[in-house]
């Protein structure tokens, strides 16, 4: 089984009430649904859709000094932290080795997310859910970089 993030799979959860569809994707998902098991940790946390755009703000070198600010300044860390050990729950309780989420995201991003300071500037780092995948030995791949053959590998292969 893999996981995937629900907006990818054309689920209308991205913060502004839309979606991220891939559309190879989509049909992929669509002929193995057996296999796949989609989530938003950030929507599994509590929060809305539509909801404020949201970004990591690092306040230290320590990785695990941080928080998830909105854009009007709120704090949704805890809201991000619950969506992440939820998504880890699923996780582990279906034997998922490999996710495929979104790229760049506060919560799904794997090589790349925001600074913090809404401007649009891509950093290295990974989002909370996906880094607390990455750290159980999941396997966090993004829409970027996944293509059809690798995605037939990785659910034919035995890990």
């Amino acid at each position: 089984m893999i996981l995937i993030s629900a907006c990818l799979a054309g689920e209308n959860v991205k913060y502004s009430g839309g979606n991220n569809a891939v559309p190879w994707l989509c049909q992929w998902i669509e002929k193995h649904r057996d296999q796949v098991l989609l989530v938003c940790p950030e929507v599994m946390g509590g929060l809305p859709v539509p909801r404020l755009p949201a970004e990591i703000q690092r306040r230290g070198t320590d990785p695990e000094d941080y928080r998830v600010v909105n854009k009007a300044g709120e704090d949704v860390t805890a809201q991000f932290q619950l969506g992440a050990e939820k998504v880890l729950d699923l996780a582990k309780a279906h034997h998922i080795s490999v996710a495929i989420l979104k790229g760049n995201s506060p919560s799904c991003g794997n090589k790349e997310v925001y600074d913090g300071t809404f401007s649009g500037i891509l950093v290295p780092g990974s989002g909370i859910a996906a880094s607390l995948l990455i750290e159980n030995g999941v396997i966090v791949l993004s829409e970027k970089t996944v293509t059809p053959e690798i995605l037939e590998k990785l659910v034919n292969a035995d890990f």
